[in-house]
């Protein structure tokens, strides 16, 4: 299988197969277009006619680019085949180590954000905040169920997880006497609104978290449009000064600056573009997952302004770069010379299997995204997972589950997608986000046309 599009001045050729990207002109890249389909004679001919009026285009040139197609598909670097299909729904069969934990140690927050999958931090539930005794306990269970791997994942999550700072402090002290005897090494996260950022949580984050989330919409009118306080007010201005203070701190790394664009901000390059203007460089910007008859859904006519802005961005990000101002965007983050190992490309995330989420009870779920859904309720910390058959569900999840994943060319960056987006768009984690889909594929073609512009530059 192949993917070819133009972007940027590109023509570029996805061999999906085998990862390779190839970097072509306008004939080869029609001749390549029309080569599983069409007997050679009948490609030169189509191209002699399109491209004939050009003094170098001759039958022995087009013969050349043809035995080159030819010698590239023998290398295994164009119409490779797919040698991932029957070994796909067997890969997390085996795997039975967990490898990281997602703590909600707040179920309440201290804004009320109008698009929150969490309900302002309650899941849908009952506000509450994580003992110590619960988190103790989850590490132990994250411990004795990762098998022989050493390095362990905790995210601090919420709602607000400042909103029980010490538990957090506590639960890290923890973790970090264990890790000798234990054979461990953990790495914690934090993701945070920023209204409790002070210079305890500067000072500890900086001694203790791998990476610092900080939840930020872009410009003040769009963010506090939607992320405001209980009491009703913008938290634009509280939160800014102190994610700049935090950043500069961390020596502008072990962070981003993670935004949310909705129907009401399709035009995201200017929250992202302000962002940047503030100082940030580490950027993610997602797009808003919720009931379609909400006022700031995305809509269909939304995609064509989407997919313009992803192209301006990519374009702004090499600008940025040949002027020496560089800055990262999470979604365009991608390694064409190696990147995930295929195990990584077809299971994805590892939700219900290697990572999972705890509530301030103890709860196991496959994520955060399915947390007080009694459906989808694993177990709990003490006594392991006991909803084996739902765990099941998520073992056989892959780029391979699901049947519209067939035929489509990103099916290995993305891994079959989100099962909680398929999830909460279809009933079921092996359905697929179509809309979510539109929006990866193009994210990738912007991804590989960034990586193509660097290497033609060095060319």
């Amino acid at each position: 299988m192949i993917h070819q599009y133009k972007l940027n001045g590109y023509n570029i050729v996805l061999d999906v197969f085998s990862g390779s990207v190839h970097v072509v002109d306008d004939i080869a890249y029609d001749m390549i277009g029309m080569y599983e389909e069409h007997q050679p004679e009948e490609i030169k001919a189509a191209i002699l006619e399109k491209y004939g009026h050009l003094p170098e285009v001759n039958e022995e040139e087009l013969q050349e680019i043809l035995d080159g197609i030819e010698e590239l598909k023998k290398n295994g670097k164009l119409f490779a085949e797919d040698l991932y299909e029957d070994i796909a729904l067997h890969f997390k069969e085996n795997s039975h180590v967990v490898k990281a934990l997602c703590l909600h140690v707040a179920h309440t927050c201290n804004l009320t954000c109008d698009y929150c999958f969490a309900s302002q931090g309650k899941y849908q539930g009952e506000r509450a905040l994580m003992s110590f005794e619960v988190g103790k306990a989850a590490l132990d269970f994250l411990v004795e169920n990762s098998g022989s791997r050493r390095n362990l994942e905790v995210d601090f999550f919420g709602g607000e997880p400042l909103m029980d700072w010490d538990v957090v402090k506590q639960l890290v002290a923890y973790a970090r006497s264990i890790e000798k005897e234990k054979g461990k090494y953990f790495r914690f996260t934090l993701t945070t609104n920023g209204l409790l950022i002070d210079d305890d949580v500067i000072e500890f984050t900086n001694k203790e978290m791998h990476n610092v989330v900080l939840s930020l919409d872009g410009r003040k009118e769009i963010h506090d449009r939607l992320r405001r306080t209980v009491g009703g007010q913008g938290s634009y201005d509280v939160i800014v000064p102190k994610f700049q203070k935090l950043v500069k701190s961390r020596n502008n790394q072990g962070y981003y600056v993670r935004g949310t664009y909705t129907h009401g901000n399709v035009d995201f390059t200017k929250d992202i573009f302000h962002m940047a203007d503030l100082g940030f460089t580490e950027l993610s910007m997602e797009p808003v997952v919720c009931a379609p008859n909400e006022p700031y859904a995305l809509t269909e006519e939304d995609l064509p302004v989407l997919f313009e802005q992803y192209e301006i961005l990519a374009k702004d990000m090499l600008r940025r770069e040949a002027e020496g101002k560089p800055i990262t965007f999470y979604h365009y983050m991608i390694d064409l010379t190696g990147g995930p190992c295929v195990y990584k490309r077809v299971t994805g995330c590892g939700s219900g299997t290697e990572y999972l989420a705890v509530t301030p009870w103890g709860d196991l779920y496959p994520c955060h995204q399915f947390v007080g859904d009694p459906a989808y309720l694993l177990g709990d910390v003490w006594k392991g997972v006991t909803n084996t058959a739902v765990q099941d569900k998520f073992r056989h999840c892959s780029a391979y589950a699901r049947k519209e994943c067939k035929d489509c060319w990103a099916k290995l960056y993305c891994s079959g997608g989100c099962a909680a987006n398929a999830y909460h768009a279809t009933g079921d984690i092996t359905g697929v986000y179509e809309y979510g889909c539109q929006l990866f594929r193009k994210r990738m073609e912007c991804a590989i046309m960034i990586q193509v512009a660097k290497q033609m530059q060095q060319l």
